[in-house]
């Protein structure tokens, strides 16, 4: 029986422009990585913290790599602890789904030293919890990809009084990368959330379901016309654009360079676009980054194949 495991959870992009909350994908740019180790005394206990973000909530109840534990031990009536040391690979506040990987790295590496493994959907829903540390809400689209690898739709559920997610993995169309922009600026997650409306237009509704339906559609029929006619959100991004300098700059620069369609990357700040091919996605990645330095900020870049976006993973 193992008493002590690593597990790496990858960096993830939310909402994909048309699925708020519902949508998201993996990407092999970066990853949070957590270390549980069992103790003899109960309870959960936050280590060291390292990475590009060293300062967390030290409370383990509010912190997202640890939220989810206190949830687990309390359920499982556990006569052990958890020590947890962090090392953050995703900057904070940067649309990328930094709390989310560290929920569910911390949720991964502390299955490998239970007596009895959960099951995936009880690993979801301990994630979930950390998670909503940061957003304030349940929402798995970052937490069902960081897990699961790929590109996935999922909803939550209350059940039990604890959140279950139902998750669907979308095939993903070949040859198509992302490219994936992290401009040097942090937006937290409740804030681009704070500024969205409670209420939208029965127009917008019914465009953007169908754009949703479109985008699924083009996925499983492989067809990159229809997935570029269907790659765009009229809801929730017109709301949040003004909060990331030069985004409409940015989105210009990636569809006049050949992108299949550009948008914000879950809360944002760093913006997404889909490209056919890698070399296309290279140009694509150029003229983003130009757009962002002509708003006055440096960038961050990635380019990675969709069909091979990673999957949460002990590692150690």
């Amino acid at each position: 029986m193992k008493t002590r495991a690593t597990a790496m959870a990858p960096a993830s992009v939310a909402n994909v422009a048309v699925g708020f909350d519902l949508l998201g994908f993996s990407v092999a740019a970066a990853g949070d990585e957590v270390t549980v180790e069992r103790t003899s005394k109960p309870g959960v206990e936050i280590g060291d913290v390292t990475g590009v973000v060293t300062q967390v909530p030290k409370d383990s109840a509010k912190n997202t790599a640890t939220a989810g534990l206190v949830r687990l031990a309390h359920d499982l009536d556990l006569k052990f602890g958890f020590r947890v040391s962090i090392k953050k690979g995703i900057p904070l506040g940067s649309g990328m789904g930094g709390s989310a990987a560290s929920a569910v790295a911390a949720i991964v590496a502390a299955n490998a030293v239970l007596d009895k493994p959960l099951t995936e959907a009880d690993m979801l829903s301990y994630s979930l919890i950390g998670e909503a540390q940061a957003s304030g809400s349940y929402h798995a689209d970052n937490v069902a990809p960081s897990f699961k690898g790929g590109l996935t739709i999922a909803r939550v559920r209350s059940i039990d009084d604890r959140p279950r997610v139902e998750l669907v993995s979308l095939p993903a169309i070949p040859e198509t990368y992302t490219v994936l922009v992290h401009p040097q600026l942090i937006l937290e997650t409740k804030t681009a959330r704070g500024v969205l409306k409670a209420d939208i237009h029965l127009k917008s509704h019914v465009e953007q379901a169908a754009n949703l339906a479109g985008f699924i559609a083009a996925c499983y029929r492989q067809d990159f016309d229809l997935l570029k006619r269907s790659f765009a959100d009229v809801v929730i991004e017109p709301q949040r654009a003004h909060l990331i300098p030069g985004f409409h700059d940015v989105k210009d620069s990636a569809m006049k360079a050949g992108s299949l369609g550009c948008s914000i990357s879950g809360a944002g700040p760093s913006v997404f676009a889909w490209v056919r091919g890698r070399e296309l996605a290279e140009a694509v990645e150029k003229a983003m980054i130009g757009a962002f330095a002509r708003a006055g900020l440096e960038s961050k870049s990635w380019v990675s194949s969709l069909t091979d976006a990673p999957a949460a993973k002990v590692i150690a």
